[in-house]
Protein backbone atom coordinates (compact mmCIF):
# COMPACT_ATOMS: atom_id res chain seq x y z
CA UNK A 1 0.00 0.00 0.00
CA UNK A 2 1.10 3.49 -1.28
CA UNK A 3 1.84 6.42 1.37
CA UNK A 4 -1.23 8.12 -0.05
CA UNK A 5 -3.52 5.11 0.07
CA UNK A 6 -2.35 4.95 3.75
CA UNK A 7 -3.17 8.64 4.61
CA UNK A 8 -6.98 8.48 2.74
CA UNK A 9 -7.43 5.14 4.62
CA UNK A 10 -6.33 7.03 7.99
CA UNK A 11 -8.90 10.24 6.89
CA UNK A 12 -11.76 7.30 6.02
CA UNK A 13 -10.75 6.16 9.65
CA UNK A 14 -10.99 9.21 11.37
CA UNK A 15 -14.63 9.83 10.22
CA UNK A 16 -15.34 6.72 12.77
CA UNK A 17 -13.90 8.29 16.00
CA UNK A 18 -16.14 10.12 18.35
CA UNK A 19 -15.33 12.20 20.68
CA UNK A 20 -16.91 10.56 24.27
CA UNK A 21 -18.01 13.25 25.94
CA UNK A 22 -20.09 14.18 23.52
CA UNK A 23 -21.30 10.71 23.15
CA UNK A 24 -22.43 10.10 26.11
CA UNK A 25 -25.91 11.03 27.67
CA UNK A 26 -26.70 11.24 30.76
CA UNK A 27 -30.43 11.38 32.40
CA UNK A 28 -32.47 11.69 35.33
CA UNK A 29 -35.95 10.29 33.99
CA UNK A 30 -38.93 11.83 36.34
CA UNK A 31 -41.57 10.22 33.35
CA UNK A 32 -41.93 8.46 30.63
CA UNK A 33 -41.79 11.62 28.87
CA UNK A 34 -38.48 12.17 30.00
CA UNK A 35 -36.80 9.45 27.54
CA UNK A 36 -37.72 12.06 24.29
CA UNK A 37 -37.32 15.57 25.74
CA UNK A 38 -33.65 16.68 25.35
CA UNK A 39 -34.09 19.05 27.68
CA UNK A 40 -33.59 16.11 30.33
CA UNK A 41 -30.66 15.29 28.90
CA UNK A 42 -27.16 16.33 31.07
CA UNK A 43 -23.36 15.71 29.71
CA UNK A 44 -20.62 14.49 31.08
CA UNK A 45 -17.49 16.87 32.29
CA UNK A 46 -15.11 13.96 31.67
CA UNK A 47 -14.94 10.12 30.33
CA UNK A 48 -11.15 9.41 30.47
CA UNK A 49 -11.93 7.08 33.92
CA UNK A 50 -14.00 4.94 31.45
CA UNK A 51 -13.06 5.49 27.62
CA UNK A 52 -9.02 6.16 28.18
CA UNK A 53 -7.15 9.18 28.42
CA UNK A 54 -7.96 9.81 24.46
CA UNK A 55 -11.58 10.55 25.86
CA UNK A 56 -12.65 8.80 22.02
CA UNK A 57 -14.58 5.63 20.79
CA UNK A 58 -13.70 4.68 17.56
CA UNK A 59 -15.45 2.85 15.30
CA UNK A 60 -19.06 4.56 14.90
CA UNK A 61 -20.55 7.26 13.44
CA UNK A 62 -23.45 9.53 15.15
CA UNK A 63 -22.32 7.26 18.32
CA UNK A 64 -24.89 8.14 21.03
CA UNK A 65 -24.30 6.21 24.22
CA UNK A 66 -27.66 6.10 26.69
CA UNK A 67 -26.82 6.34 30.58
CA UNK A 68 -30.35 6.55 32.22
CA UNK A 69 -31.51 6.45 35.86
CA UNK A 70 -34.79 6.86 37.33
CA UNK A 71 -35.11 9.78 39.29
CA UNK A 72 -35.50 8.59 42.84
CA UNK A 73 -34.67 4.65 42.76
CA UNK A 74 -31.87 4.95 40.36
CA UNK A 75 -32.70 2.23 38.52
CA UNK A 76 -30.40 2.25 35.48
CA UNK A 77 -30.78 1.87 32.00
CA UNK A 78 -27.87 1.33 29.45
CA UNK A 79 -27.95 1.30 25.48
CA UNK A 80 -26.20 2.98 22.39
CA UNK A 81 -27.58 3.42 18.80
CA UNK A 82 -25.22 4.40 15.69
CA UNK A 83 -25.63 5.59 12.10
CA UNK A 84 -22.91 3.50 10.84
CA UNK A 85 -20.53 0.92 12.18
CA UNK A 86 -16.94 0.19 10.41
CA UNK A 87 -16.41 -2.35 8.50
CA UNK A 88 -13.11 -4.46 9.62
CA UNK A 89 -12.38 -5.22 6.24
CA UNK A 90 -12.16 -1.92 4.99
CA UNK A 91 -10.16 -0.57 8.42
CA UNK A 92 -7.19 -3.15 8.17
CA UNK A 93 -8.55 -5.31 10.45
CA UNK A 94 -8.62 -2.76 13.14
CA UNK A 95 -12.10 -3.87 15.04
CA UNK A 96 -14.50 -1.15 16.44
CA UNK A 97 -14.26 -0.07 20.25
CA UNK A 98 -15.84 -1.92 22.96
CA UNK A 99 -18.58 0.78 24.02
CA UNK A 100 -21.13 -0.55 26.66
CA UNK A 101 -18.78 -2.89 27.92
CA UNK A 102 -16.35 -0.23 29.65
CA UNK A 103 -19.30 1.69 31.31
CA UNK A 104 -21.45 -1.94 32.54
CA UNK A 105 -18.09 -2.70 34.37
CA UNK A 106 -18.68 0.13 36.37
CA UNK A 107 -22.49 -0.22 36.94
CA UNK A 108 -24.40 -2.26 39.59
CA UNK A 109 -24.64 -5.61 38.25
CA UNK A 110 -28.69 -5.09 38.05
CA UNK A 111 -29.24 -2.58 35.17
CA UNK A 112 -31.42 -2.29 32.34
CA UNK A 113 -30.46 -2.94 28.63
CA UNK A 114 -34.16 -3.16 27.44
CA UNK A 115 -36.04 0.22 27.45
CA UNK A 116 -39.36 -1.31 27.75
CA UNK A 117 -38.06 -3.07 30.83
CA UNK A 118 -36.55 0.42 32.15
CA UNK A 119 -39.63 2.58 31.59
CA UNK A 120 -42.03 -0.30 33.35
CA UNK A 121 -39.65 -0.13 36.43
CA UNK A 122 -40.10 4.29 36.40
CA UNK A 123 -43.55 3.44 38.03
CA UNK A 124 -41.93 1.85 41.58
CA UNK A 125 -40.44 5.29 41.92
CA UNK A 126 -43.63 6.65 43.16
CA UNK A 127 -43.68 4.52 46.10
CA UNK A 128 -40.17 5.78 47.02
CA UNK A 129 -39.29 7.42 50.30
CA UNK A 130 -35.62 8.83 51.18
CA UNK A 131 -33.32 6.72 53.36
CA UNK A 132 -31.90 7.50 57.00
CA UNK A 133 -33.23 10.40 59.06
CA UNK A 134 -34.47 14.01 57.24
CA UNK A 135 -31.68 16.52 59.36
CA UNK A 136 -32.97 19.37 56.72
CA UNK A 137 -35.24 20.97 54.42
CA UNK A 138 -34.76 24.34 52.45
CA UNK A 139 -35.91 26.39 49.41
CA UNK A 140 -32.71 27.85 47.31
CA UNK A 141 -32.04 31.45 47.67
CA UNK A 142 -32.22 31.88 44.19
CA UNK A 143 -33.34 35.20 41.88
CA UNK A 144 -35.12 32.29 40.06
CA UNK A 145 -39.33 32.36 41.32
CA UNK A 146 -39.23 28.74 39.72
CA UNK A 147 -36.05 27.69 41.80
CA UNK A 148 -37.16 29.44 45.02
CA UNK A 149 -40.03 27.64 44.95
CA UNK A 150 -38.44 24.03 44.43
CA UNK A 151 -38.10 22.22 47.97
CA UNK A 152 -34.98 20.21 48.98
CA UNK A 153 -34.46 17.72 51.93
CA UNK A 154 -31.19 16.36 53.42
CA UNK A 155 -30.99 12.86 54.45
CA UNK A 156 -28.07 11.90 56.99
CA UNK A 157 -27.24 8.32 56.89
CA UNK A 158 -24.98 5.55 58.06
CA UNK A 159 -23.59 2.19 56.17
CA UNK A 160 -26.20 0.55 58.66
CA UNK A 161 -29.54 2.54 57.04
CA UNK A 162 -31.55 -0.36 55.81
CA UNK A 163 -30.95 0.01 52.22
CA UNK A 164 -28.49 2.47 51.70
CA UNK A 165 -25.57 0.37 50.48
CA UNK A 166 -27.36 -0.90 47.50
CA UNK A 167 -28.63 2.37 46.16
CA UNK A 168 -24.89 3.93 47.13
CA UNK A 169 -23.60 1.90 44.93
CA UNK A 170 -25.82 3.34 41.90
CA UNK A 171 -25.21 6.73 43.04
CA UNK A 172 -21.58 6.65 43.22
CA UNK A 173 -21.32 6.14 39.41
CA UNK A 174 -21.75 9.73 38.70
CA UNK A 175 -18.48 10.48 40.39
CA UNK A 176 -16.65 8.98 37.06
CA UNK A 177 -17.59 11.32 35.08
CA UNK A 178 -17.62 14.81 37.01
CA UNK A 179 -14.78 14.08 39.94
CA UNK A 180 -11.35 13.29 38.80
CA UNK A 181 -9.34 10.16 40.19
CA UNK A 182 -12.38 9.25 41.67
CA UNK A 183 -12.38 6.06 43.42
CA UNK A 184 -15.43 4.38 44.98
CA UNK A 185 -15.53 3.53 48.43
CA UNK A 186 -16.04 0.28 51.06
CA UNK A 187 -19.45 0.95 52.25
CA UNK A 188 -18.81 -1.76 54.53
CA UNK A 189 -16.51 0.02 56.55
CA UNK A 190 -18.53 2.03 58.99
CA UNK A 191 -17.31 4.63 59.44
CA UNK A 192 -18.55 6.13 56.48
CA UNK A 193 -21.88 8.61 57.05
CA UNK A 194 -23.29 9.87 53.83
CA UNK A 195 -25.67 13.36 53.40
CA UNK A 196 -28.17 12.65 50.80
CA UNK A 197 -29.90 15.61 48.88
CA UNK A 198 -33.23 15.19 47.40
CA UNK A 199 -35.82 17.21 45.40
CA UNK A 200 -39.50 16.51 46.69
CA UNK A 201 -41.89 17.66 44.58
CA UNK A 202 -45.67 16.81 42.87
CA UNK A 203 -45.98 14.75 39.95
CA UNK A 204 -48.70 15.54 37.42
CA UNK A 205 -51.23 13.39 39.61
CA UNK A 206 -50.49 15.50 42.83
CA UNK A 207 -48.39 12.97 44.50
CA UNK A 208 -45.33 13.53 46.33
CA UNK A 209 -42.12 12.11 44.77
CA UNK A 210 -38.44 12.52 45.30
CA UNK A 211 -35.61 13.07 42.85
CA UNK A 212 -31.91 12.86 44.17
CA UNK A 213 -29.63 15.58 43.52
CA UNK A 214 -26.62 15.08 45.37
CA UNK A 215 -24.69 13.88 47.81
CA UNK A 216 -21.79 14.00 50.55
CA UNK A 217 -19.26 11.27 51.91
CA UNK A 218 -17.68 11.74 55.24
CA UNK A 219 -15.35 9.64 56.68
CA UNK A 220 -14.99 9.63 60.59
CA UNK A 221 -11.28 9.16 61.62
CA UNK A 222 -10.21 7.97 65.14
CA UNK A 223 -8.50 10.54 67.10
CA UNK A 224 -6.43 9.85 70.46
CA UNK A 225 -7.81 9.22 73.07
CA UNK A 226 -11.84 9.24 72.46
CA UNK A 227 -12.48 11.55 69.60
CA UNK A 228 -13.26 11.84 65.85
CA UNK A 229 -12.14 13.81 63.09
CA UNK A 230 -14.64 14.07 60.38
CA UNK A 231 -12.90 14.16 56.95
CA UNK A 232 -15.51 15.07 53.60
CA UNK A 233 -14.51 12.41 50.82
CA UNK A 234 -17.24 13.36 48.14
CA UNK A 235 -19.40 15.95 47.00
CA UNK A 236 -21.49 16.20 43.53
CA UNK A 237 -24.29 17.64 42.65
CA UNK A 238 -25.56 16.59 40.10
CA UNK A 239 -25.95 18.66 36.69
CA UNK A 240 -29.95 19.49 36.78
CA UNK A 241 -29.02 21.17 40.23
CA UNK A 242 -26.08 22.91 40.08
CA UNK A 243 -26.20 26.72 40.30
CA UNK A 244 -29.14 26.83 42.93
CA UNK A 245 -26.66 26.79 46.20
CA UNK A 246 -27.29 22.75 46.58
CA UNK A 247 -23.23 22.60 47.80
CA UNK A 248 -23.30 24.96 50.32
CA UNK A 249 -26.59 23.71 52.08
CA UNK A 250 -25.02 20.21 51.83
CA UNK A 251 -21.88 21.65 53.64
CA UNK A 252 -23.67 23.46 56.26
CA UNK A 253 -26.03 20.20 57.08
CA UNK A 254 -22.39 18.22 57.42
CA UNK A 255 -21.65 21.33 60.01
CA UNK A 256 -24.82 21.17 61.58
CA UNK A 257 -24.66 17.83 62.33
CA UNK A 258 -20.80 17.86 63.69
CA UNK A 259 -20.35 21.12 65.21
CA UNK A 260 -22.84 19.87 68.48
CA UNK A 261 -20.62 16.71 68.98
CA UNK A 262 -18.02 17.38 71.88
CA UNK A 263 -15.72 14.19 70.58
CA UNK A 264 -15.35 16.21 66.96
CA UNK A 265 -11.64 17.54 66.77
CA UNK A 266 -12.37 19.58 63.32
CA UNK A 267 -13.72 18.69 60.37
CA UNK A 268 -11.33 18.40 57.58
CA UNK A 269 -11.42 17.81 53.93
CA UNK A 270 -9.42 15.24 51.49
CA UNK A 271 -7.75 16.55 48.34
CA UNK A 272 -10.08 19.29 47.59
CA UNK A 273 -11.00 20.47 43.99
CA UNK A 274 -10.94 23.70 43.31
CA UNK A 275 -14.55 24.22 42.80
CA UNK A 276 -14.98 22.55 46.40
CA UNK A 277 -12.14 25.13 47.81
CA UNK A 278 -14.72 27.96 46.64
CA UNK A 279 -17.69 26.84 47.83
CA UNK A 280 -15.90 25.48 51.50
CA UNK A 281 -14.17 29.39 51.79
CA UNK A 282 -17.96 30.85 50.36
CA UNK A 283 -19.67 28.90 53.46
CA UNK A 284 -16.63 29.17 56.22
CA UNK A 285 -16.75 33.46 55.56
CA UNK A 286 -20.11 33.67 55.58
CA UNK A 287 -20.29 31.36 58.99
CA UNK A 288 -16.89 32.71 60.55
CA UNK A 289 -18.48 36.54 59.75
CA UNK A 290 -20.93 36.12 62.20
CA UNK A 291 -18.62 35.47 64.59
CA UNK A 292 -16.76 38.23 67.31
CA UNK A 293 -13.38 37.48 66.26
CA UNK A 294 -13.79 38.19 62.48
CA UNK A 295 -15.85 41.82 62.67
CA UNK A 296 -13.88 44.25 60.54
CA UNK A 297 -12.11 46.19 63.45
CA UNK A 298 -10.62 43.14 64.42
CA UNK A 299 -9.53 41.92 61.50
CA UNK A 300 -7.72 45.52 60.53
CA UNK A 301 -5.51 44.57 63.58
CA UNK A 302 -3.89 41.34 62.08
CA UNK A 303 -4.28 37.71 62.87
CA UNK A 304 -4.47 36.42 66.43
CA UNK A 305 -4.57 33.47 68.03
CA UNK A 306 -8.06 34.22 69.56
CA UNK A 307 -9.76 33.58 65.61
CA UNK A 308 -8.64 29.89 65.62
CA UNK A 309 -9.79 29.62 68.78
CA UNK A 310 -13.16 31.16 68.44
CA UNK A 311 -13.71 29.25 64.66
CA UNK A 312 -12.28 26.16 65.94
CA UNK A 313 -14.99 26.02 69.06
CA UNK A 314 -18.15 27.35 67.09
CA UNK A 315 -17.47 26.09 63.52
CA UNK A 316 -14.74 23.34 63.85
CA UNK A 317 -12.59 24.94 61.57
CA UNK A 318 -8.97 23.85 61.62
CA UNK A 319 -5.97 26.24 62.33
CA UNK A 320 -4.66 26.60 58.31
CA UNK A 321 -8.44 26.98 57.30
CA UNK A 322 -9.18 30.08 59.83
CA UNK A 323 -6.06 31.74 58.65
CA UNK A 324 -7.28 31.33 55.07
CA UNK A 325 -10.50 32.85 55.90
CA UNK A 326 -9.09 35.66 57.99
CA UNK A 327 -7.51 36.73 54.94
CA UNK A 328 -10.62 36.85 52.67
CA UNK A 329 -12.43 38.64 55.02
CA UNK A 330 -10.01 41.14 55.97
CA UNK A 331 -9.81 41.51 52.37
CA UNK A 332 -13.46 42.31 52.28
CA UNK A 333 -12.42 44.76 54.98
CA UNK A 334 -9.78 46.20 53.03
CA UNK A 335 -10.82 49.88 51.21
CA UNK A 336 -8.12 48.90 48.54
CA UNK A 337 -8.25 52.62 47.04
CA UNK A 338 -6.21 53.24 49.99
CA UNK A 339 -2.71 52.34 49.24
CA UNK A 340 -1.69 52.13 52.65
CA UNK A 341 -4.46 49.80 53.97
CA UNK A 342 -4.01 47.87 50.77
CA UNK A 343 -0.08 47.91 50.96
CA UNK A 344 -0.69 46.36 54.76
CA UNK A 345 -3.08 43.74 53.70
CA UNK A 346 -0.81 42.46 51.04
CA UNK A 347 1.94 42.58 53.44
CA UNK A 348 0.36 40.59 56.02
CA UNK A 349 -0.33 38.00 53.70
CA UNK A 350 3.31 37.52 52.13
CA UNK A 351 4.57 37.34 55.58
CA UNK A 352 2.54 34.10 55.89
CA UNK A 353 3.44 32.70 52.12
CA UNK A 354 7.05 33.54 53.18
CA UNK A 355 7.22 31.12 56.47
CA UNK A 356 8.51 28.61 54.21
CA UNK A 357 11.35 29.76 53.17
CA UNK A 358 12.04 31.09 56.78
CA UNK A 359 12.29 27.86 57.96
CA UNK A 360 14.74 26.86 55.09
CA UNK A 361 17.21 29.68 55.80
CA UNK A 362 16.94 28.38 59.42
CA UNK A 363 17.70 24.41 58.29
CA UNK A 364 20.59 26.07 56.21
CA UNK A 365 21.82 27.87 59.52
CA UNK A 366 21.73 24.73 61.46
CA UNK A 367 23.64 22.40 58.38
CA UNK A 368 26.39 25.24 58.43
CA UNK A 369 27.37 24.60 62.00
CA UNK A 370 28.46 21.22 60.89
CA UNK A 371 29.26 21.23 57.73
CA UNK A 372 31.65 23.70 55.27
CA UNK A 373 29.60 25.54 52.38
CA UNK A 374 31.58 23.16 49.99
CA UNK A 375 29.98 19.59 51.36
CA UNK A 376 26.55 21.37 51.08
CA UNK A 377 24.77 19.81 48.10
CA UNK A 378 21.37 21.75 49.08
CA UNK A 379 20.04 24.56 46.69
CA UNK A 380 18.93 27.65 48.02
CA UNK A 381 16.86 29.96 46.10
CA UNK A 382 17.85 33.38 45.36
CA UNK A 383 16.32 36.53 47.24
CA UNK A 384 14.97 37.55 43.73
CA UNK A 385 13.64 33.86 43.00
CA UNK A 386 11.65 34.46 46.30
CA UNK A 387 10.23 37.64 45.54
CA UNK A 388 8.87 36.67 41.80
CA UNK A 389 7.51 33.12 42.90
CA UNK A 390 5.71 35.49 46.51
CA UNK A 391 4.57 38.03 43.93
CA UNK A 392 3.17 34.86 41.80
CA UNK A 393 1.22 33.19 44.43
CA UNK A 394 0.03 36.38 46.42
CA UNK A 395 -1.68 37.45 42.68
CA UNK A 396 -3.30 33.83 42.22
CA UNK A 397 -4.51 33.74 46.00
CA UNK A 398 -6.36 37.33 45.70
CA UNK A 399 -7.91 36.16 42.40
CA UNK A 400 -9.14 33.40 44.28
CA UNK A 401 -10.57 35.41 47.16
CA UNK A 402 -11.92 37.90 45.08
CA UNK A 403 -13.98 34.98 43.83
CA UNK A 404 -15.29 34.10 46.61
CA UNK A 405 -15.88 37.84 47.77
CA UNK A 406 -18.20 38.27 44.77
CA UNK A 407 -20.54 35.50 45.82
CA UNK A 408 -20.35 36.82 49.32
CA UNK A 409 -21.90 39.97 47.55
CA UNK A 410 -24.34 38.31 46.85
CA UNK A 411 -25.92 37.65 50.00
Amino acid sequence: MTMDSLDIAGSAQQEFVTDSNEALELKLVRCREDLECDDASFAPEMSHQVFGDTETIFGYKGLRVKLYYSAARLATYLGMTYETKIDPKKSQGVEPDEVLKPVADKLPPKFFTNIDEFVKALDKDASFRPFGELHHTFSPNSTSDSDASRTFEIYYCTAQTPGLREYHQALQTFILWYIDAASYIDVDDDRWRFFLCFERYSSAEGETRYAIAGYTTVYEYYAYPCNVRPRISQMLVLPPFQKMGLGAEMLDAVYRHYIPDTRVIDITVEDPSDNFTRLRDFVDCRNCAKLVAFQPKKLMQGFVPEMAEEAKKCLKLNSKQVRRVYEILRLKATNVSDKEEYRNFRLDVKRRLYTPYQKEDSDMKKLLKVLRPEELALSVTSREQRLETLDRLYTQLEEEYKHVLERLAHL
